[in-house]
This record gives C-alpha cells, structure tokens and sequence, in this order.
C-alpha cells in the first residue's frame, strides 16, 4: 500500500509544508476517530479537481468500523460524494439532515470536515458512523462526541494539530486509558471512569467533578522540587503538552488538548494513562543495566589483576622462552581486558570497535620496543560491534599484531597496518606488513606456532568466518579476515 507522502506526490500538486500537515493530522485523528465512534478518510483533490484520491483511512478502537475494506489510493470523480464536494466548495463541516446511506450491508451517517493550513483548505475528511445497533449514547459517549465536534471544529479553522505538538504514536495516552474534560477555568467537568480509577490509584480518595485539577494533581504527587511547567500546563489545560505526574506507588502519563472550537477557550482534554508497570520495568531494566557494567568493571580488574600478576612471575624467570611465553599471556589477558572495559561504559552490550583497535595498535609499539623502529597505522571503520563479536576479534588481532611484528619484521624498522572493510553483511579485516614475508613451505592448517592456531580456531569455530595468509607483491606478509555480520547486529 502507497503511504500519505507517495499519494501525495502522484496525484496532487500542494508544497511540503501542506504535506508535514497532512502528516501531523494523520499522526493525531486517531483520537478524533475514537471520540467520534466514527471512520475517517481523508480526501486529497487531484492535480487537474476532476476526481478525489482517498490518502489516509484509520478506524475507530471504541466502535464498530464503517468500512471492511482499505480505502487508501482509491480514485472517486468528483459528484460522486456530495457532502465532501460541498465542504470543498463551501469550506465549512457539512451534516445537513445527517443522510444515512449503507456501506454494502452496514447503515452509515457521513459527515465532512474540510483540512484547512492558513487561508488555505487542503482536502476533506470523511467521517463515517457505522450506526448498527445505534442507541441511546450514555454521559461518556456523550462526552466523546460533543469533544469530537470540537477538535472537528478546530480542524475545519486550522488550529488543529498544533505544529510542535505532536504526540509520540504508540506512547501518549488514548482516549480508552482514560480521558478528562476540564472547562476553561481547569475545573473538571467529566471525568471517564478508566480516568477516575487511574487518579483512585494515585490517592484520590473523593470525586473529580467539580475540583481543580491542578489542585488535586498537586496535592497527590506532592515534591520537593518546583511544579514542572509542562505539569502546570496539562493539569490546568492551558497547553498542548505531555506529562508525568509520580509519586510513591503509581505514575501517570497525561496529555492536555485545549479546545478552541472558536475564537476562545472553552476548556481542555486532559487524556490519562496510567504507566506505573511501564515505568517499573524500565527501573529494572536500568538497574539490570548498571549491574552488567559493573561486572564488565570487575572483570577488567580481575583480568588486569591476573596479568599483573603473570607480569610479575615473568620478571622472576630465568629462562628467556618461559618469560616469552608468560608475556604473550599477559598482552592475550589485556586484550580481553580491553574489550571489558569498553562494555563497563555501554549500555547495550555493543563496543565501538575503532576505540579497541586504536589501543590494539598500541601492542605494536610495545612488542618493537626492543626492535627497529616500527610505524603502525590504520584505516577504514569497524564500527560499532556486539560483544561476543568484539571479544575474540580482539584477540585475534592482539596475535596477528604480534606475529606481524616478532616473524614479519624480526626486529626491523617497518610498517604495520591494520585495515577494516566493513559492509551491511560482512566485515573484512586486513594486517599488512613489509617484513621477509612467508616461508615458501608455509601452511597455516599444519602451522605450529601457538598464535596462529588461536587465531584460526577463532576465526572459524566462533566466529563463524574464514583467514587467508599470502605474501605480499611488493614483500611481507597480508592476513585477510572474512567475518559475517547478521542484520541484527
């Protein structure tokens, strides 16, 4: 299905910003459907107003629907839908006599609404009431409608949606998790009882109607800070804005709508959600955060505790092979150590890879130093990667490092340069250097140096990708390294 901006774009001629409006009604009539009971189409004129192109569709959670089937890119010629032609040509909410007609077996009464930006009306909606099992509506119903006339009016004069003032879709509060109308001067005129319950859990222990809601709001979450200004405006529905009011036991998201059907105020829709679960699970998801870093932090003590410790029993050797051995140990430990400190500071298990590499680099210099003079560099990205990657390729480069440096170069000035090739599926990582280059026997399946063993056993048992060693044209030695990357990652 094409989206409001393709539509847009194929059969009609308005700018940008006429389009942003047509996005930021989009993003808000679902509460103008829920209030109304009723399905909204929102109908664009074509480029040359021979016929209308039906753009947007969206369906009521508190009713039945209208229409089964999706309506979105269907072309009607112009004398087809008689109201939404005459709120074009009149500019004004057309419902003279309420006409019912039936949508295949369902009774429908249609209203319009014209979409106006300015002094400009950009399209129509059509608002259609499935009136199957109509009824006598009840004080909430009641409510709903009379605020949805309202918000209708609102649109028809362009002071609906509120630039700057769209909600977050999927977040805000709907109309069902609990609505309040406030009269102009922010006393509660109606309270649903979804709303009544959600202020019962915060404290309330008499009735809403009748009270100041700011009053009330205030004195249940009391604090010793200032009264949030964003607070001070939904609770006295003087602004558009979102809230959150807290205390002990029970958190409540609320959302104020001022209703300016005319040239003045004439009172607020304050929508309440209560998200007391909500807010208690990212607690815990914050708390179960802060204590995965902080075992990364002991863990890179720990892991830096044992290296010293494997430092210290090195310098107590005699035998150069045993002290050799006991060093290559302790740059392994440090580069897992590494890797652990950067997870003490994330905080979605994800290492920025280029940070790790650049102290990687660092093994270079510290392995020549009783060498030649040996240049390190680097180039390409590796980005951000996920932590059972960042591990062993940590490792594996700590290796490759070396061996570029103790059997390429062999105590030789030279260069060694680590490169990263990343793409959307794959990350190649490549360790050059000019040193004497392979033995021409050479094999790194039957290899017997210790270092390249760990590094292929990583390489293709954990992370699942493939190393090649070949000489280099000009001299030295290249390992390329092919790992996949999931999408997910």
């Amino acid at each position: 299905m094409p989206t409001l901006s393709e539509l847009v774009r194929l059969h009609s001629s308005v700018g940008d910003e006429d389009v942003e409006w047509l996005h930021m009604l989009a993003s808000e009539w679902q509460l103008l459907a829920d209030l109304s009971f009723a399905d909204l189409l929102l109908w664009l004129p074509v480029a040359d107003g021979s016929s209308w192109v039906c753009i947007a569709q969206v369906r009521p959670a508190t009713g039945p629907t209208a229409h089964q089937d999706d309506m979105v890119g269907r072309v009607v010629p112009r004398g087809r839908m008689r109201l939404v032609d005459r709120s074009w040509d009149e500019r004004r909410i057309c419902r003279e006599g309420d006409p019912a007609w039936r949508a295949g077996d369902v009774p429908v009464r249609e209203e319009t609404i014209p979409v106006r930006r300015g002094d400009d009306v950009l399209g129509v909606i059509a608002r259609h009431t499935n009136l199957t099992g109509i009824r006598t509506p009840s004080r909430l119903e009641l409510t709903y409608l009379r605020t949805a006339t309202e918000l209708a009016q609102m649109i028809a004069a362009g002071r609906f949606p509120r630039p700057g003032a769209v909600h977050e879709l999927g977040r805000s509060p709907r109309v069902g998790d609990g609505l309040i109308r406030l009269d102009a001067d922010g006393v509660v005129a109606y309270a649903s009882p979804n709303a009544l319950s959600a202020y019962r859990r915060l404290g309330l222990t008499a009735d809403l109607v009748g009270e100041r809601l700011a009053s009330v709001t205030v004195a249940l979450a009391p604090s010793v800070e200032p009264v949030d200004e964003e607070l001070a405006q939904v609770v006295t529905g003087r602004a558009a804005a979102n809230a959150e009011v807290e205390n002990n036991r029970v958190a409540l998201q609320l959302r104020a709508i001022p209703l300016v059907p005319d040239d003045r105020r004439v009172g607020a829709l304050v929508l309440v959600r209560d998200v007391s679960e909500l807010r208690r699970r990212e607690r815990e998801l914050l708390t179960k955060d802060a204590t995965i870093r902080e075992i990364h932090h002991r863990v890179k003590n720990n892991l830096q505790t044992v290296a010293a410790l494997l430092r210290l029993q090195s310098r107590r050797l005699a035998a150069p092979e045993a002290r050799a051995a006991l060093d290559e140990a302790v740059r392994r430990v440090g580069s897992i150590a590494l890797v652990h400190e950067t997870l003490s500071q994330s905080e979605d298990e994800k290492v920025d890879f280029d940070g790790v590499a650049e102290r990687l680099l660092g093994i270079v210099a510290e392995v020549s130093a009783t060498g030649g003079d040996v240049v390190p560099g680097r180039r390409g990205r590796f980005g951000v990667l996920p932590a059972d990657l960042a591990t062993p390729l940590s490792l594996v480069l700590t290796e490759l490092l070396q061996n570029a440096v103790e059997h390429g170069l062999r105590g030789r000035s030279g260069t060694v340069t680590l490169i990263a090739e990343r793409s959307t599926t794959s990350l190649r990582v490549v360790v050059v250097d000019d040193g004497v280059g392979l033995p021409d026997d050479f094999d790194l399946e039957s290899s017997g140096n210790l270092g390249l063993q760990i590094v292929r056993t990583l390489v293709v048992g954990e992370l699942n990708g493939v190393i090649a060693l070949d000489r280099c044209d000009g001299g030295g030695t290249q390992a390329v390294i092919d790992l996949p990357l999931p999408a997910s990652r």
